[in-house]
């Protein structure tokens, strides 16, 4: 019975040698009997070395192309396709085989066997909104590996996400976790602080100011008399968690340059109302 060598490795009758060589390497690995589970592993076995036999040879697939599986069988008699380990089956390429399987070397043990699964580790890059919000990750490794991981909500920086059978030859993967520094927020375990400015004016009165968060802004008071350093916390708006973290509000005083005639004198005006305080009596 005729046979079609390229429906048996799933590629079109104008498909290139490196094209073949790869659906062959593919479907050697899935159906080779030491590691396949597949019910019929021998059978297709055999086929996929027939059809890669014949379509990596430039003469005998112009042959196949001319006449058929059955136009060939002048060519060769049976016994010049042994080597491939079963009856019946064609010859096959074994520099192929040694990049996919690890052959036995103990006397007496032929065939071969399957490469021990091996972890692999690698760090991925997240930002600080997708911990906070939890998120879907995309991400490519070094050997072009693509995965889509999902990133626990609160998850801290040093962290491991595991994905079982990720790895080398179905090992595991194992995921640390990096958060990249953020331009407004920093990151202390589960804790934010932003660095709040605030005038000198709405430091000694009070004021009411916007701030942000990770969830967004809101509104806070200033208290009068604050300094710069003091911290003012908002419970909870730090990373999700049992419990959740906090965010911390520090103050930055800023003090205005003085530009113009007019602004010194307002300096001059302040150092005259506030002549018997000194900023560093406590310093000596």
């Amino acid at each position: 019975m005729s046979k079609d060598y390229y429906k048996t490795l799933g590629v079109a009758r104008n498909a290139a040698t490196a094209e073949i060589k790869k659906a062959y390497r593919r479907l050697a690995k899935k159906y080779h009997p030491d590691v396949s589970k597949e019910a019929n592993a021998e059978t297709r076995f055999k086929a996929v070395n027939e059809a890669y036999d014949t379509l990596s040879n430039k003469k005998k697939r112009a042959e196949f192309d001319q006449f058929g599986s059955e136009g060939q069988q002048y060519r060769q008699h049976a016994g010049q396709r042994a080597g491939a380990g079963f009856s019946g089956g064609g010859s096959f390429d074994s520099s192929i085989f040694d990049s996919i399987f690890n052959r036995r070397g103990a006397a007496g043990g032929g065939g071969f066997a399957p490469k021990p699964a091996q972890n692999q580790n690698a760090t991925i890059n997240v930002s600080l909104e997708d911990v906070f919000q939890g998120a879907n990750k995309p991400i490519h490794l070094s050997n072009g590996q693509k995965l889509q991981v999902k990133l626990p909500k609160g998850i801290e920086a040093g962290k491991k996400i595991r994905l079982a059978g990720k790895g080398i030859n179905g090992g595991d993967l194992i995921l640390k976790i990096e958060i990249n520094p953020h331009r407004r927020f920093k990151l202390k375990g589960k804790d934010i602080i932003v660095e709040l400015p605030v005038a000198p004016w709405e430091a000694a009165l009070g004021t009411r100011v916007t701030v942000p968060t990770l969830a967004g802004n809101i509104k806070l008071t200033v208290p009068a008399g604050s300094q710069t350093g003091r911290k003012m916390r908002l419970k909870g708006r730090g990373l999700p968690g049992q419990p959740a973290g906090n965010q911390y509000i520090v103050i930055q005083i800023h003090t205005p340059a003085a530009s113009t005639e007019t602004e010194r004198n307002y300096y001059k005006d302040m150092q005259t109302q506030f002549a018997g305080w000194n900023p560093r009596e406590n310093i000596h």
